[in-house]
């Protein structure tokens, strides 16, 4: 029998661009846990959120990076990489875990909207593969993600056992530097950028912008991710994506929504969060 054959298959995706340090660390760790197949952008994808490709073709190519493990280089986003690893690589037959990253710099808090690296992972969780992303604070094309191996493998590991809740997936972060105190499971800060734009003129005098800002966190809890990472823990933070405000259920079925004009409106409630409508 094929030693092989009993080893997790585990799809490998970021957005940084294949051949970024991240992604590299990242298949060296789950080389040790099963067999490794790597599909990512041909180039970096950050910021991408959910994007899909719809309006041009994509191309896909297999590369030969690292030794004994299947990779291929795609033109798209960092959730084309996942469908087209589930319905062209796969053929249909899912991985046992997807993991994405490792992300140079942090996804936590609102970061979590925009990431390249977490919606790889969301993708993964819609295809009902257990998925993680995980993200380091450095942007540094040399960044050190030696101490982050370590607790990757474990979380991987762990998620590989135990599995996760239908429609849930990680969102794993990692303070820079190497002491760091253990693992924490966290919720996501109220936290946000305070945007600008540097306006800056061409040589034709035209005017051009670069995003810049303040990471602002308006939320004092302890239990957060923002709090973990300043305090040198690894967060761990359930994702799910059901964007569903179940909590605003039941406000809204208290409005009176036939008010809003001449015409007769029917309302037809819906149960709140506990499971009983209002009215």
């Amino acid at each position: 029998m094929n030693k092989d054959a009993k080893k997790p298959t585990i799809l490998v995706v970021n957005d940084d661009g294949i051949t970024a340090l991240g992604i590299k660390n990242l298949i060296e760790v789950m080389q040790e846990i099963g067999r490794v197949v790597v599909v990512a952008p041909d180039g970096p994808q950050s910021g991408m959120g959910h994007a899909i490709t719809i309006g041009k073709p994509l191309r896909f190519d297999k590369v030969d990076l690292y030794q004994n493990v299947e990779m291929y280089k795609c033109s798209g986003t960092p959730v084309d990489c996942v469908k087209l690893a589930v319905n062209k690589v796969f053929k249909g037959k899912k991985p046992d875990l997807c993991v994405s990253g490792i992300n140079h710099g942090l996804n936590n808090s609102i970061n979590v909207i925009y990431s390249g690296t977490m919606s790889a992972a969301v993708e993964g969780a819609i295809e009902k593969i257990p998925s993680i992303g995980f993200s380091l604070d450095d942007f540094s094309q040399d960044a050190d993600f030696s101490h982050c191996k370590k607790f990757i493998k474990i979380i991987a590991l762990q998620v590989l056992a135990n599995g996760l809740p239908e429609a849930t997936l990680l969102n794993v972060n990692f303070p820079k530097g190497a002491d760091l105190k253990g693992i924490k499971i966290c919720r996501q800060a109220n936290a946000k950028w305070a945007e600008e734009f540097d306006e800056r003129i061409d040589p034709y005098k035209r005017p051009y912008y670069w995003l810049t800002g303040v990471f602002e966190n308006y939320d004092k809890g302890e239990d957060t991710d923002v709090w973990a990472l300043d305090h040198g823990y690894v967060s761990v933070v359930p994702v799910q994506f059901d964007l569903t405000a179940h909590h605003a259920i039941p406000i809204l079925n208290g409005w009176d929504f036939g008010k809003t004009d001449n015409s007769k409106t029917t309302i037809h409630k819906t149960a709140g969060p506990d499971g009983n409508g209002l009215g």
